[in-house]
């Protein structure tokens, strides 16, 4: 039996004033958008560029363009924006002055930190601090986050095979370390798994395995990967044939942690690999690796940049595995407008100041911002919306898939809130037709069409979506 179209007659609507649905004047890009490429293309690279939008007209769940086109935005900003356009409660976060001040008497934390900092932190970033993790170092960006994790795992292991934060460092290990030799720079690495991705700085793209372009000329640590488990959908057809790739993928990592020439001073694993191709894995593939972590004593670090706040119906992906053992540090980005990463082993900090250290050392305006953005997602209650309204797209995914079975495949991320995907064989035409109806989706992988709304898409934006892929599909 076929959904009812149009929600529930009492979902209430977070943004009132938002339009009802898409209006398409023009095609994309329209003739205003064009000339304003082309005049940005002089000083700026546009290769990549999806849509030129204007953003004091998008409103909610909507992007604008310079056309008087609006799309229904199921992409927001490669799963960036949390609490939609223009919100009238970020806004006034943005003009209080606190934010002013922040924003133009910008601290270096480390050395001159602001009298509130440890405020800011307890009423925002560490009051949605994963279960375990009480502590955080904040960063600029997804990337620079991981890196920083990084950083702290090889000093904490190398503090642990020193003997303890009090021994001081040998002259061979101080004069190796300027000539980038060990042992002051040690052969140790960072374990990642293949179509993983991490960022696009140095360190993080050792570790990323997405796609050949992000790492073409660019040169890279000696780091192992290890497979990350292919599943077979439907899932329930498939769940013995699909524990025995994980567990593969568990002896793979086993062996590399055992056996690889530079050892791994940890891992690190998204929830869902996101720009890789949303690939899942079930809870028990990842509290066996936590098993191996503890086993061989590295660390364990959950990349929730992409997956973190509210996304899949839980604030954080991993809370889906109900670990009794939490990772050892979760970095974060993206929908919470900051970056850095959670810890609360006290030994993951360095013994010695200036050796987790940058000039900012993050943000105080994008911290003020990430906890109006917590307050906004606790006021309306948008972490249990993602997850209910998650279940009724993916339903409606579902029947779509059955009336298109050729245009929706492997459909995955059931329960995992909005966070769905399936293979489409013709994708990219899939997303370029897709805005002609008035919607801008995303893809990732190959063959991936993949869904990142905000927190306050509702099942009535559900229903324009699958009715507007429908008319796709159609055509």
């Amino acid at each position: 039996m076929a959904s009812p179209s149009v929600s529930d007659a009492f979902e209430q609507p977070f943004f009132p004033d938002e339009p009802a649905g898409p209006i398409m004047r023009t095609e994309i890009p329209g003739p205003q958008s064009k000339k304003a490429i082309a005049h940005l293309d002089k000083v700026f690279e546009t290769r990549s560029l999806n849509m030129m939008a204007n953003y004091q007209n998008s409103f909610g769940n909507y992007i604008a363009d310079l056309d008087g086109n609006v799309l229904l935005d199921v992409y927001a900003q490669i799963a960036s924006i949390p609490v939609g356009y223009s919100n009238p409660s970020l806004l006034l976060a943005a003009t209080s002055p606190d934010m002013a001040s922040a924003i133009i008497n910008r601290p270096a934390l480390g050395n001159f930190p602001q009298h509130d900092w440890a405020e800011i932190l307890e009423t925002g970033i560490l009051r949605v601090a994963p279960k375990g993790l009480d502590q955080v170092f904040t960063a600029q960006a997804g990337s620079d986050a991981n890196e920083l994790a990084y950083k702290a795992a090889f000093m904490w292991k190398r503090r642990q095979q020193r003997g303890g934060p009090d021994v001081d460092f040998t002259q061979e290990e101080i004069t190796s370390a300027m000539n980038n030799q060990a042992p002051g720079a040690p052969d140790m690495s960072i374990l990642s798994f293949k179509t993983g991705f991490h960022g696009r700085l140095f360190g993080s793209l050792s570790t990323t395995r997405s796609k050949p372009i992000h790492k073409l000329d660019i040169p890279a640590f000696d780091w192992p990967q290890a497979s990350f488990p292919a599943l077979k959908y439907p899932l329930e057809e498939h769940a013995e044939e699909n524990a025995r790739e994980e567990q593969r993928c568990l002896e793979e990592t086993e062996k590399i942690l055992t056996t690889f020439h530079s050892p791994p001073a940890a891992i690190i694993v998204e929830p869902i690999q996101s720009e890789g191709g949303d690939n899942h894995a079930t809870p028990a593939f990842f509290k066996g690796l936590r098993a191996l972590t503890r086993k061989h004593d590295v660390l364990m670090i959950v990349d929730e940049v992409q997956t973190g706040v509210g996304a899949t119906g839980k604030f954080w992906a991993h809370e889906h595995w109900n670990m009794e053992d939490p990772p050892d540090m979760v970095t974060f980005s993206k929908k919470a407008q900051t970056a850095g990463y959670y810890f609360g082993n006290p030994d993951l900090r360095p013994n010695k100041p200036y050796r987790q250290f940058n000039t900012w050392m993050g943000d105080p305006a994008r911290a003020l911002l990430f906890r109006a953005i917590i307050n906004e997602i606790e006021r309306l209650n948008l972490v249990q919306n993602t997850a209910e309204t998650g279940d009724y797209l993916y339903n409606r995914l579902q029947e779509l898939g059955e009336k298109y079975p050729g245009e929706i495949q492997n459909l995955r991320g059931k329960g995992q809130g909005t966070f769905i995907a399936w293979d489409s064989p013709r994708r990219d035409e899939v997303l370029k037709k897709a805005k002609g109806v008035g919607i801008n989706v995303g893809g990732s992988g190959e063959r991936a069409v993949r869904l990142r709304p905000m927190l306050i898409f509702q099942k009535k934006h559900a229903d324009i979506f699958v009715d507007g892929m429908e008319k796709v599909f159609q055509s």
